[in-house]
């Protein structure tokens, strides 16, 4: 099977979700992390058994049945275990970018073909993740989002220069950090929305950080792995409150 069939199947697959060892999101402690632990301010760590960490391997990753062997761009940290929360910084990434309107579930196949022919015509080679970005989008039931863009991420930013590549826009995202939350199943908008919702509750419960923008997924797999295997992260980026804005809300409440 060819990697241009393994990424529609993912983009394309249905089923059941499967959310972390124990089924629900747990803040990531010393005990159990590849990248940085959640921050101060957080909730404290579940009481249940940790989740197992994040294995690196000779070709990635593994975490129990989800495995990733496809090279991430360079200096991207490490993918975050299904059902755990960390805070996690992310470097300047050059991407192409293709985006959509339609209905997200349907209009993802529209979006892969372009990409498919840019990376090709340049002969850069696929990296993981697969990239979603949701304007607009909250975890309410009911809401889409306003727009969304799918984009291809460079291993390297020297593979080709930002520009367009007609509907394909080439360009440098910037570093940023983020809150995110692994998950196990279907590259599906009600997946996402579902990690979301944990992610707005975990950031209502701490004092530390605030959100600084529209969330996104990173889909690692494609089809080569089964449904309920399929390794995936949702991020809402943030930033710290401001000192002084957090000591006046504080004044204000009391």
């Amino acid at each position: 099977m060819t990697l241009m069939h393994r990424i529609i199947g993912t983009l394309t697959a249905s089923a059941s979700v499967v959310l972390g060892a124990c089924g629900k999101a747990t803040t990531v402690d010393d005990r159990n992390k590849v990248n940085a632990p959640v921050a101060e301010g957080g909730p404290a760590p579940s009481a249940e058994p940790a989740i197992p960490p994040v294995e690196r391997t000779s070709s990635g990753f593994r975490w129990g049945t989800a495995k990733i062997t496809t090279p991430l761009p360079e200096g991207y940290p490490g993918p975050t275990a299904p059902g755990v929360i960390e805070v996690k910084s992310y470097p300047l990434v050059r991407r192409a970018l293709v985006k959509g309107e339609s209905a997200m579930n349907r209009g993802m196949n529209g979006a892969f073909w372009p990409l498919f022919r840019h990376i090709q015509s340049r002969d850069i080679e696929m990296t993981s993740p697969v990239e979603m970005d949701y304007s607009g989008l909250t975890a309410a039931p009911g809401d889409n989002p306003d727009s969304w863009a799918m984009s291809f991420l460079y291993r390297t930013p020297d593979l080709g220069p930002v520009g367009t590549d007609r509907s394909v826009v080439v360009e440098d995202l910037q570093p940023m950090q983020v809150v995110a939350i692994g998950f196990q199943g279907p590259y599906r908008l009600e997946v996402v929305k579902m990690n979301l919702a944990r992610l707005e509750a975990w950031l209502a419960a701490q004092p530390v950080w605030e959100r600084d923008g529209d969330p996104r997924a990173l889909f690692y797999n494609g089809p080569e792995q089964w449904e309920s295997r399929k390794w995936g992260e949702v991020h809402l980026p943030i930033r710290r409150v401001n000192e002084a804005t957090a000591q006046a809300g504080g004044a204000a409440s009391s």
